[in-house]
């Protein structure tokens, strides 16, 4: 919910609006400076390609970790699924122009890395507890009622310590969404009231 307040807001409404607006103003004033079109089309190029490089770069190391642990056939039919999944969204975007939800897909996006957020605070809970870092206190009466798929995918158990650090990651995550709608939103109406030139006395001569 936070990453979707902040890419529709600030980055996406706000930044790269900034940027493509930056990009017409130099594409239009190439012809007549001193840099020539061409040259900046290959700056903006090697810009686009670096960014995609460090990215694809952090995935092949994310990738990497679930390579050692799960082996290759399960980070290659994700590999091949998330590059389906681009290319649909490729060619609705570039071939077919279609106009997508993006709004509803940043709020989907929003929801998927809440859910990540609380299996990793799971994850490191259960860790700690293995650690003997922190106590272990099991809820026997929902033993029953979480089979082991849960704890393997959305690393949820049934120990105190767990559950109350994914309702602490919960409760902080959407409260600091509604703390922030509250404190940073301006005038309900944000419409200035006009000013008027003061009225002046008739002058008889």
């Amino acid at each position: 919910v936070i990453m979707n307040w902040f890419f529709h807001k600030i980055y996406w409404g706000g930044w790269i609006r900034a940027h493509n607006r930056r990009r017409k103003a130099l594409l239009e004033n190439a012809r007549g400076a001193e840099i020539s079109q061409w040259r900046l089309w290959c700056g903006l190029i090697l810009l686009g390609f670096t960014s995609l490089y460090r990215e694809g770069f952090e995935v092949v190391l994310f990738l990497q970790s679930y390579h050692l642990r799960l082996g290759g056939g399960v980070v290659l039919k994700g590999a091949l699924l998330g590059l389906m999944l681009t290319g649909m969204v490729a060619v609705l975007t570039f071939v077919l122009q279609q106009r997508l939800p993006y709004r509803k897909m940043l709020i989907t996006t929003g929801i998927l890395l809440g859910v990540v957020l609380l299996v990793m605070v799971g994850e490191q809970a259960q860790e700690m507890q293995l650690a003997h870092w922190i106590s272990t206190t099991p809820i026997n009466s929902l033993k029953d009622y979480m089979p082991p798929w849960m704890g393997l995918w959305f690393a949820v158990f049934p120990t105190v310590e767990t559950l109350v650090a994914q309702l602490i990651a919960a409760v902080l995550v959407i409260g600091s969404y509604y703390a922030a709608r509250h404190f940073g939103g301006g005038s309900a109406s944000g419409v200035a009231p006009e000013a008027h030139a003061p009225e002046m006395a008739p002058i008889n001569a």
